[in-house]
């Protein structure tokens, strides 16, 4: 998979790339990570991509000729390449979308600054608006970090072992089960003791279980549109039933 960044500040992303589980994907060519710096195609000596908007409104967009040449130039080799325009008002991002994005052959995270871009260019060149939650940030930058790394877990060998990913909260829409290590009892609190029954049929359950009271717990309106089996759905009804407690 190829993930190209469009930014203006593109030193922003060399410590992240170059750390943990994302620098070993890259160097297994799980992935590729294609840092552009947008000023490389904007004209002048300043190489300015900003612009005051018409209209009079306070702060500075992003201007459309050097993205409109950047993005071009990209979909040269590969003119299916998705571009994801990283903005507040876009979708929320969530883990359908992750699986979704993780299926491309090749994507293009442009990283918005200021105001945001002009409008010309989410009209022309954008496929998809994501947003990383309701709030807002000073660029696009950290949420293409956020991209990357959740994309990149989904990539067969990315993690040495699809399970763990299979686990992680969200993976089904539902939050995970309380994890836990050793020691079995620090501080006079013990470690379940189904966890260390060896038992896996068990094991399992009680973790079905505690991902769906976990959920209804902390995120309840996530399980309307959860994809829950016969399984998972009866043990939603049992713990309604039985009424809800924080172990």
């Amino acid at each position: 998979m190829i993930v190209h960044i469009v930014t203006i500040f593109p030193n922003s992303f060399d410590g992240y790339l170059n750390q943990s589980i994302l620098k070993k994907a890259i160097e297994k060519k799980l992935i590729e990570i294609d840092i552009i710096d947008l000023r490389d195609y904007a004209e002048g000596k300043h190489r300015v991509v900003d612009d005051y908007p018409f209209g009079g409104e306070a702060g500075m967009v992003m201007k459309p000729e050097p993205i409109f040449r950047c993005i071009e130039k990209i979909k040269e080799k590969n003119p299916k390449a998705k571009v994801i325009f990283l903005t507040p008002d876009g979708k929320l991002y969530n883990q359908e979308i992750v699986k979704e994005l993780s299926k491309e052959e090749e994507i293009i995270l442009l990283c918005g600054r200021y105001k945001g871009v002009d409008e010309r260019v989410r009209k022309s060149l954008v496929d998809m608006e994501i947003s990383i939650g309701n709030y807002v940030v000073s660029g696009g930058e950290l949420p293409a970090m956020i991209v990357v790394d959740s994309v990149m877990r989904m990539l067969p060998g990315a993690l040495g072992n699809m399970e763990s990913a299979e686990s992680d909260s969200f993976y089904k829409g539902l939050l995970g089960a309380p994890v836990y290590t050793r020691p079995a009892e620090f501080r006079n609190m013990k470690v379940p003791s189904i966890l260390l029954s060896g038992n896996h049929k068990e094991i399992r359950k009680w973790k079905i279980k505690e991902s769906i009271k976990n959920t209804l717990l902390k995120r309840p309106e996530l399980i309307n549109e959860a994809n829950l089996n016969d399984e998972e759905k009866k043990i939603y009804e049992d713990l309604k039933n039985e009424g809800l407690k924080k172990s």
